[in-house]
């Protein structure tokens, strides 16, 4: 069970372990693996967010960029400029915290000049799926603004995770908290405050099928790394095949992942998670509320 601790942002705080953190997904690009397109105007995103927010949503992670699995296949040419990236981002989040001036932010991206500028914009929070990995800047940036940091635990880049060997279970459990603790050492170092900090597993970020499932039932181990946990499960692969059985022996389709994305929270937030990324917010806000009272009960 994680203890409470309070999370400092760029301009406010959140305070975690009381009751878990909702972080609503608004992807703004036409490739996301879930819904890539849907909301490309700025007046969908906006509109997405502010539905996301009178759900009960406490965050919401603006990506411009996809990270799904293959997503940077083809090299440096085939990625997303920073430019691009923020032709996309900067709009929603303009247009968004002038509808909402006290919405909390988190932007989804490894790009440095990115993160500058959203949270010159407004944003609170940087999400680096990469976990410094790819951009080890993003610390810098960070340290200097006093944003909020979420670090990942990302084995590999996109192009590779499909191809990549399945680990034992220990190993990949040693490998994830290796990982985040040299990542976490490395945002110190770069003078950010270890309050502004939290951590994410990476389910699915180089993590093969059955891998997510064993290092979702050890995911409470993380908690030795003395920083809250994050857990973005929502609509990922691997549900989808296990439910294959059920959709004539073929992966379910994103749309159809959204009860086992339910089941999967619970089990993240049983297992020490603070905070929960999600894609369908009401659903997740009740999910969270029985998870818990089961929490609290122990």
């Amino acid at each position: 069970m994680p203890t409470t601790a309070t999370w400092r942002l760029r301009t406010c705080s959140l305070e975690l372990g009381h009751r878990t953190c909702i972080c609503a997904v608004v992807n703004i690009t036409p490739d996301s693996f879930s819904d890539g397109g849907a909301f490309q105007s700025t007046e969908a995103a906006v509109a997405r967010c502010l539905q996301c927010l009178d759900e009960g949503a406490d965050i919401l992670d603006l990506g411009a960029e996809s990270t799904r699995p293959g997503s940077h296949a083809g090299g440096p040419d085939a990625l997303v400029t920073a430019q691009a990236e923020q032709s996309r981002l900067l709009p929603v989040l303009e247009a968004l915290l002038k509808a909402r001036p006290a919405a909390v932010v988190s932007v989804d991206t490894y790009k440095s000049e990115t993160a500058r500028a959203a949270l010159a914009a407004g944003a609170e929070i940087v999400n680096d799926a990469s976990g410094l990995a790819w951009n080890p800047d993003i610390a810098r940036v960070c340290a200097e603004t006093g944003a909020g940091l979420i670090l990942s635990h990302t084995r590999g880049r996109p192009d590779e995770w499909l191809s990549q060997s399945q680990l034992e279970s220990d190993a990949l459990l040693s490998l994830v908290r290796d990982g985040l603790s040299h990542s976490l050492s490395t945002a110190t170092q770069a003078g950010v405050n270890p309050e502004s900090i939290v951590l994410d597993p990476g389910y699915g970020f180089g993590k093969r099928l059955d891998e997510n499932y064993a290092l979702l039932a050890r995911q409470s181990k993380l908690l030795s790394l003395g920083r809250p946990l994050f857990a973005g499960l929502s609509r990922k692969s691997f549900l989808g095949q296990t439910l294959a059985p059920l959709h004539t022996g073929l992966p379910a389709p994103v749309d159809a992942r959204e009860n086992a994305g339910l089941a999967a929270l619970t089990a993240a937030i049983l297992n020490g998670a603070s905070i929960v990324r999600v894609h369908s917010v009401r659903p997740a806000v009740e999910a969270a509320r029985i998870a818990d009272a089961i929490r609290a009960a122990r």
